[in-house]
């Protein structure tokens, strides 16, 4: 409901007042369209301190750089470390703009709606503490907006990937951008970029968080400072201008208080929160630090839309692994393989619109290459996760027959005492999922597989626990992720029959995998 506008803390619109030839000067220096932001951040903008309550804002040092930036380049994008007064200064900046700069629609776009309101309540509480001879008068005052009664407005909304569709936007704020949902970021700047190009403003601020999402996509080339004739300028290629603050520029932290922050929330989440590192804030399978380090390599050749990161060699053994979908736009079917007993990913395949007999038609494409390349039909082995639709994929290698496809079909062993029919491939269980999860966190974590794909670490840092399970977050996909698995199960399988395997991937030794000598059924 809104306030009444004949209260005390809102100056009601259109209303005549007198002023004295000192409020009139005061006001002047707060329009001033190249000072006067700075003016009134530090003498007329109120905030509420956690522990020292109601107080005027007093920039400090980085803080002043940071109004330099969202004031004087019409992009911007601004990493800060936590609980550095980024919201603070932000809501000092879009109250100045929509009073003095008339006839402004402002946006406030967070990644939660209660963050949106979070900033919209520090305008608020500036605002109604702002003296009348300063400040605007109001039309419309609600919590999740306001109307000036010079045609300015301020709207805040949690991100989605609709938001601000069909406004024409003057000044856009994204609020810690990096947590908002990656499928969401990417859909929201799709589809608030045309707003903005009439000329308006963009400011987008945030802490990082995975170094795959739309956040670090524009400050990656914002930083990427050159023009066309290779001289430095101060925005990036993106037409942003990229800007950072440090923990130990704030006043009140040294490396004390570094210590016991260390203490109390540990090396990963400070390197993320204060150190402004690119570290993954979800509870992902493979530790987050880790998977910072991880760097995927451009494809050295392609067949068709299949990528090969290294070439297949002679003696060596490959490892194929399909994870079929239906084809039909949804989820990608994806096709892995790997080298043994080294566990380099050699090649990946992943599409969403490929029918089940042309998933399977790729994979024996590949096998023929692989087969051509080392010399060896025996040396390798393919499968298929045998799950749901993978009964139609099992269909497909039926009609084709196995006699056909070059390689070894590589099935899960029979369970002991195991009376149902016995299908070919792997079945992924709940057990089996979590059990090879667990490895596959080794064998990364220890540096026993070499991940070439950038696509499959990306997929990587958005595989999350989820209950007492792991996958996809909520709008990305794990398809490459889960065809992986499959190939790290082809592995277990092998080493059962050579124990010599686990070994190598224990210790690293190299040695020779000799073909097996039967085919697993």
């Amino acid at each position: 409901m809104a306030k009444s506008l004949d209260g005390v803390l809102i100056k009601k619109a259109y209303k005549k007042e007198t002023f004295t030839r000192e409020q009139l000067t005061e006001f002047a220096k707060c329009a001033d369209p190249a000072t006067g932001i700075k003016y009134f951040i530090n003498n007329y903008f109120n905030i509420q301190h956690p522990t020292r309550g109601r107080m005027t804002y007093n920039a400090f040092e980085y803080q002043d750089k940071l109004i330099d930036i969202y004031h004087n380049y019409r992009f911007n994008i601004n990493m800060l470390p936590r609980q550095t007064g980024k919201s603070t200064t932000a809501a000092g900046y879009l109250l100045w703009y929509a009073m003095f700069v008339p006839d402004s629609i402002i946006l406030i776009a967070a990644h939660k709606y209660a963050g949106a309101q979070e900033i919209m309540q520090r305008i608020r509480y500036a605002y109604e503490l702002c003296p009348d001879h300063i400040r605007a008068g109001v039309v419309s005052y609600n919590k999740g907006s306001i109307d000036f009664d010079n045609g300015s407005r301020i709207v805040a909304q949690a991100t989605t990937d609709n938001t601000g569709r069909g406004m024409s936007i003057t000044l856009l704020y994204c609020d810690e951008f990096a947590f908002v949902r990656p499928s969401i970021a990417r859909e929201f700047w799709t589809s608030i970029s045309p707003t903005l190009a009439t000329g308006g403003k963009a400011i987008i601020t945030s802490t990082p968080n995975s170094d795959e999402d739309q956040f670090a996509l524009i400050w990656r080339d914002a930083n990427k400072q050159f023009d066309s004739d290779g001289e430095e300028t101060d925005i990036g290629v993106n037409g942003f201008k990229a800007f950072r603050s440090y923990w130990w520029e704030h006043p009140d932290r040294d490396d004390t208080w570094k210590q016991e922050e260390l203490g109390r929330i540990g090396e990963e989440r400070f390197r993320r929160e204060h150190d402004c590192e690119f570290i993954v804030y979800d509870e992902t399978l493979v530790d987050s630090m880790c998977l910072t380090n991880l760097r995927g390599n451009d494809p050295l050749f392609r067949h068709g839309k299949v990528r090969w990161y290294k070439a297949p060699e002679k003696g060596k053994t490959y490892l194929v692994g399909l994870d079929p979908s239906l084809g039909t736009g949804g989820d990608p079917a994806a096709i892995e393989i790997f080298e043994v007993p080294s566990m380099i990913q050699v090649g990946e395949w992943s599409h969403n619109k490929t029918p089940i007999p042309q998933q399977i038609r790729i994979l024996i494409e590949i096998n023929k290459y692989l087969v051509e390349e080392c010399g060896d039909a025996n040396s390798v082995y393919y499968s298929v996760e045998n799950n749901t639709i993978g009964e139609a994929s099992l269909q497909s290698v039926a009609e084709i027959g196995e006699e056909n496809i070059p390689g070894i079909f590589l099935s899960e062993p029979k369970a002991h005492g195991n009376t149902r029919a016995y299908r070919r491939g792997f079945n992924t269980t709940h057990r089996s999922k979590l059990a090879i999860c667990a490895k596959f966190k080794t064998l990364v974590e220890t540096d026993k597989v070499k991940i070439n794909s950038k696509m499959l670490i990306s997929e990587m840092k958005s595989f999350i626990a989820s209950g007492n399970s792991y996958s996809a977050k909520q709008g990305d996909t794990d398809d490459l992720v889960m065809a992986t698995l499959l190939v790290m199960r082809m592995a277990q399988t092998i080493k059962s029959y050579n124990p010599e395997l686990d070994l190598h991937i224990r210790d690293g030794d190299d040695f020779e995998l000799e073909p097996m000598p039967f085919i697993m059924v």
